[in-house]
Parts: structure tokens; C-alpha cells; sequence
């Protein structure tokens, strides 16, 4: 029972990343097409609010997907953990653990 859920669980993740992809492919031809044709302004308005739409949407689910990323970082011993995303740096610091690292550095080993 638990391998069947684990597979549908996979099945709808790729589903919503399908539907990212589609999105996100939408509004690069919609883009193309407003920088690229010479369309009416009723029709260029038309699609720029579908790209506002289809933007929204794919920032939504970038922003999901942040919110579960997690990185994996070495504590003061060397140990692997996992802290949150860091959006600023792209990576989990701001630990007072960082003297720590220097300290492995100069010996020679690496901080993780």
C-alpha cells in the first residue's frame, strides 16, 4: 500500500512539473510573439495577460519549490546537515560555526 502511494506521490510531482514547463514554454512564445509580430493591440493585450497569468502561476510554483529545497552544509566536526535555502547567499549560512571551518582549513582538512 505505502509503494502505491509513494508512486502516485512521484506521479503527481512530475505532473506539477510538467504543468511548469508548459506554462513556462507558454509564455516564452508569447513573448516571441509580442516582441516578434506585428499583432492588433486588442490581441497584444489579450496575451500579455495571459503571460501575466502564465507568470504568476510559474513564480508560484518556483517559490513552492524554494521553500523545499535544503542544503547540505558541514557542522563544525565535519558532519553533514541540512539547513533551509538561503535565497541571498544560495546557500544555508550565517551560522557562528564558520570559525570553526577556518580553523579546519589551516589544518589542512576539508571543512566538510
Amino acid at each position: 500500500m505505502a509503494r502505491l502511494r509513494r508512486a502516485a506521490e512521484m506521479t503527481m510531482a512530475r505532473s506539477r512539473g510538467n504543468e511548469f514547463e508548459s506554462a513556462f514554454q507558454k509564455l516564452e512564445g508569447i513573448v516571441a510573439k509580442l516582441e516578434n509580430e506585428e499583432i492588433s493591440l486588442d490581441e497584444s493585450l489579450k496575451l500579455f495577460e495571459e503571460g501575466v497569468t502564465l507568470s504568476r502561476f510559474c513564480h508560484a510554483k518556483l517559490e513552492e519549490i524554494e521553500k523545499k529545497i535544503e542544503t547540505i552544509v558541514a557542522d563544525s566536526k565535519g558532519n553533514p546537515k541540512t539547513s533551509p535555502f538561503d535565497e541571498e547567499g544560495g546557500d544555508a549560512g550565517g551560522d557562528d560555526e564558520d570559525a570553526d571551518d577556518d580553523e579546519d582549513e589551516a589544518d589542512g582538512k576539508i571543512p566538510f
